[in-house]
């Protein structure tokens, strides 16, 4: 089987959540399958796996809906893509697509770094489903990284094509911290700043917790930053930090005491992930996603409430209680992993193939 992978949204200067998953998801893959990339920037080579490429047009390209134009000529018996987007007029090859969440139903607020105009498109795309069904439902397959969005998408009738999962990992080769260093008494955010993202309760939750620092470690426009210091109490500490490499994301994982997300909406939540894969405990929004990912590895928290999410933190600690902490979230890490990832997109796309034939 000859299998494309649209690679074209990844970035070109550092990973987001797509562009690491596509990366990872295709070097898996590429180990047991015959795998080519589709790329529209060559600078993204630097953050994709050695494997072949062809260069065609961006996927926010005019020419994006006859894509499959030039697709055709490369023979692919079965084309992924990571995103729902992917032009397929008059494709001659099967077609998975993934839908990643359903996030911008409840909070359609395009992300910052697309053109104004994708933006506009993005928000009024989101004010109904029956657009949504339109591109899942001309595909072969739909994709999505967790059971969690899988019943969303059964919920809302939003694909009548089979829905399989195709899931998120930490990045591969995470080294576990040492457990015989004390933790450093940090708390570590790894995300965005959109509104729904709930940063605010988190600075809020800084008041109850004066032993503790605070570290946003994602880059944030100057207005938002402004905005959220605006909010730090009185004597607390939060750092921004504008963004961390790779190295200095590990690096800080495996010396806080906790990573923490009080978001009100995820599609999966891979910095929970992350975090666990080096043995580092979690504290985090109870909403059936996080449940779906971290099981009983996580100390889930009511969102809305700073004193109780300040409460869990305190929790790790109680003699013992953080040790036992990191040894749950180590284990529950050791249900993801990539090579699990391309299995499962593997055995999607031969099921495709198989119906094609």
């Amino acid at each position: 089987m000859k299998l494309i992978i649209d690679a074209r949204f990844t970035r070109t200067t550092h990973h987001d959540g797509i562009s690491r998953f596509t990366s990872c998801l295709i070097e898996e893959t590429a180990k047991i399958a015959d795998v080519t990339m589709l790329i529209n920037d060559p600078a993204q080579l630097r953050l994709l796996p050695d494997v072949p490429h062809v260069l065609i047009n961006s996927p926010l390209s005019p020419l994006e809906p006859f894509v499959a134009r030039k697709v055709n000529k490369l023979g692919p018996d079965v084309v992924f893509s990571p995103m729902q987007t992917m032009g397929s007029a008059g494709r001659k090859y099967g077609l998975i697509l993934t839908l990643h969440d359903l996030i911008y139903y409840e909070h359609p607020k395009a992300p910052g770094f697309l053109p104004l105009p994708v933006r506009i498109g993005w928000y009024l795309f989101h004010q109904m489903y029956w657009p949504q069904r339109m591109l899942l439902n001309r595909t072969d397959a739909v994709a999505t990284v967790s059971q969690t969005t899988k019943d969303l998408i059964k919920k809302h009738r939003l694909s009548r094509k089979p829905v399989e999962i195709v899931s998120n990992a930490p990045a591969p080769g995470a080294v576990p911290r040492d457990a015989s260093v004390a933790p450093e008494p940090t708390l570590l955010y790894m995300g965005s700043f959109m509104p729904y993202k709930n940063v605010e309760t988190l600075i809020l939750a800084m008041e109850y917790l004066p032993d503790f620092s605070l570290h946003l470690l994602s880059n944030i426009a100057p207005q938002r930053e402004a905005e959220l210091l605006a909010q730090v109490p009185t004597g607390s500490t939060v750092v921004f930090h504008h963004g961390v490499t790779d190295e200095e994301y590990q690096d800080l994982l495996k010396r806080t005491t906790a990573l923490v997300s009080l978001s009100r909406a995820e599609g999966y939540g891979l910095p929970l992930v992350e975090a666990m894969s080096v043995g580092t405990p979690v504290v985090a929004t109870d909403m059936p996603i996080f449940r779906e990912v971290g099981a009983g590895a996580i100390s889930y928290v009511d969102p809305q409430s700073p004193r109780a999410f300040a409460d869990a933190v305190k929790d790790l600690a109680a003699p013992g209680a953080w040790h036992a902490a990191s040894a749950a979230a180590l284990k529950r890490a050791e249900s993801y992993s990539w090579q699990s990832s391309a299995r499962q997109l593997l055995d999607l796309a031969e099921s495709v193939m198989e119906k094609r034939t």
